[in-house]
């Protein structure tokens, strides 16, 4: 589990990222079960996923954030990043973030593209 804190921050809201194996969705709301096992994103107002299987398959979760479990899932696909769970992670900040959330979430998911590359 690769797990970047803080990465963004945005009139008030904050996000992190986090990743690792999975090649199911069960597999993915068990990762984001374990994720949310740590207080602070328990606390998380979302933690958005996206899951492209091996097989074809593309999975997803808003977790009450419209369309930001498809901004993942075309990030993940130009990554061609498989068998893979990305969680975006957001701390709402009080104030409306419109379009700039959609742009928040693919710097989220690049942040953690580029870690993975260089772990």
């Amino acid at each position: 589990m690769l797990v970047l804190e803080n990465i963004l921050s945005d009139r008030g809201s904050r996000y992190a990222v986090s990743g690792g194996p999975a090649d199911t969705a069960e597999a993915a709301r068990a990762f984001v079960r374990e994720l949310t096992r740590r207080k602070k994103f328990a606390k998380a107002t979302h933690n958005t996923w996206g899951l492209l299987t091996s097989e074809g398959a593309q999975l997803k979760s808003d977790d009450g954030e419209s369309g930001a479990g498809l901004v993942i899932l075309r990030q993940l696909e130009t990554a061609g990043l498989h068998d893979h769970v990305v969680v975006v992670t957001r701390w709402y900040g009080g104030k409306h973030l419109g379009g700039d959330r959609f742009r928040h979430v693919q710097q989220a998911v690049r942040t953690y593209l580029e870690a993975l590359e260089n772990t």
